[in-house]
């Protein structure tokens, strides 16, 4: 009954609207939600994921995953590793915490954490087979079955490119048509401050990785997915991907925005609705607007994989690594400036907590923090007093700037003179 009287005011606007967005020539989206349902159907499914999983370990088979980012715990019944770490599988049947063996520990982990490996378990061999005679042709028999092997997993690697592309375009899609559209629908529910809040510029992102995936599917070699040439693909569109970077810089606003709103019931229910109207997979709202922060750091991991399947003498080679430093680089850049920007919120806030300050306003002159801490000043007669120091990079005229400190500043909290002979305890020096 509840989600009867939902649909009925989603739909009490009415008229009725496409289903797909247009692009800019304003044709409709090339793939259809049928395509991208059969592109990983068991991937689209409601706990198809971890059906998946548990079918693989119930077969017998060694089923691993990587580690995106470093997860640290104090809690035993938690598994701690490194990002880059590879974790087994063990039982996946819970959508968030799976549990996983690493370096002869048993424990639960953050499923978000980690990507499965591409390849579960390599090709096996024919070891029924009766060796031959002759060495040279075990020899080239061995060499064969090692490019034949090479050749499958590079197979696996773009398929799994392809395939999980094609489901990240489905999830963007559902969140600008199931969430961001259904909420400017309710003008009395959201403002558009709270809206550029939560989805950010999604759009953007959508609207880009559609163009990206065409180009994809372009290069797209279906009967021989090894001889694929993909990597001038991500060269090709490597500025584009700068778009990422407002999207994570605004995600923990986001987080905190949609924090605010599910406290009550009403904003619940309507995204829950809107997940359901929209037929998407069990996850949650955060969980959908936490995907694009994912894709960004994947590419990289994705191919470096690429690579290591990839033989030099591929027509590809070349362009898959230089795609891999790239995508490197624009992970790096997007980390560099949610890092500047966390600088200059913290600046900010550190000024703004001190009651009657006088000096000009601090980032005028700079934005670059360089470290912040307590110093302590020692008076001739022995007392000592705590202050609070802000280190950062300033533009001032280097005949301002000591021999060895230029365009180098202290702040300090209350304001004192620094002595040039660095006697106080705890003194910054670069």
């Amino acid at each position: 009954v509840w989600f009867s009287v939902l649909v009925i005011v989603f739909s009490s606007d009415g008229g009725t609207e496409p289903s797909a967005l247009v692009d800019d020539n304003g044709s409709e989206e090339d793939f259809s939600y049928e395509d991208l349902c059969q592109a990983s159907p068991r991937y689209l499914q409601p706990g198809g994921e971890q059906l998946a999983i548990n079918e693989l370990i119930s077969d017998g088979n060694v089923v691993c995953a990587e580690a995106l980012w470093d997860h640290v715990t104090m809690d035993d019944q938690e598994l701690g590793f490194k990002a880059g770490d590879v974790i087994q599988v063990l039982e996946a049947s819970n959508k968030d915490w799976w549990w996983g063996r690493s370096e002869d520990k048993e424990a639960w982990f953050p499923a978000s954490f980690v990507r499965l490996r591409v390849n579960q378990e390599e090709l096996s061999e024919n070891s029924s087979s009766t060796p031959s005679e002759e060495q040279d042709e075990e020899a080239s028999q061995s060499r064969h079955r090692h490019c034949e092997n090479k050749q499958q997993m590079r197979t696996n690697v773009i398929r799994e490119i392809m395939d999980t592309e094609r489901v990240y375009i489905k999830h963007l899609r559902d969140i600008c048509e199931g969430y961001l559209r259904q909420c400017r629908k309710h003008t009395g529910m959201f403002t558009v401050a709270q809206l550029a809040t939560i989805f950010g510029n999604i759009e953007d992102i959508y609207k880009f990785q559609r163009k990206f995936l065409k180009d994809l599917e372009k290069q797209y070699n279906k009967e021989e997915p090894h001889l694929s040439e993909i990597g001038s693909c991500f060269l090709q569109n490597q500025e584009g991907f700068a778009i990422y970077s407002e999207y994570c810089n605004n995600h923990p606003g986001a987080c905190l925005e949609l924090a605010n709103l599910m406290k009550q019931g009403k904003y619940r229910h309507f995204f829950e609705a809107c997940r359901l109207l929209q037929q998407m997979i069990d996850i949650a709202i955060d969980g959908f607007l936490l995907t694009p922060v994912q894709k960004i750091c994947k590419y990289p991991l994705q191919l470096a994989e690429l690579l290591k399947y990839t033989t030099q003498e591929h027509g590809d080679y070349s362009n898959i690594k230089a795609a891999y430093e790239a995508m490197k680089n624009v992970a790096c850049l997007i980390n560099e400036r949610k890092r500047k920007l966390e600088s200059i919120d913290k600046i900010a806030r550190w000024q703004v907590s001190i009651v009657g300050w006088e000096g000009l306003d601090i980032l005028d002159r700079s934005s670059e923090l360089i470290h912040s801490g307590e110093l302590t000043k020692i008076t001739k007669q022995g007392k000592s007093q705590q202050r609070i120091t802000c280190l950062q990079e300033e533009g001032c005229p280097r005949e301002k700037a000591g021999p060895q400190h230029p365009a180098l500043v202290i702040q300090l909290c209350p304001s004192f003179s620094f002595p040039t002979s660095c006697e106080a305890k705890g003194c910054l020096v670069r």
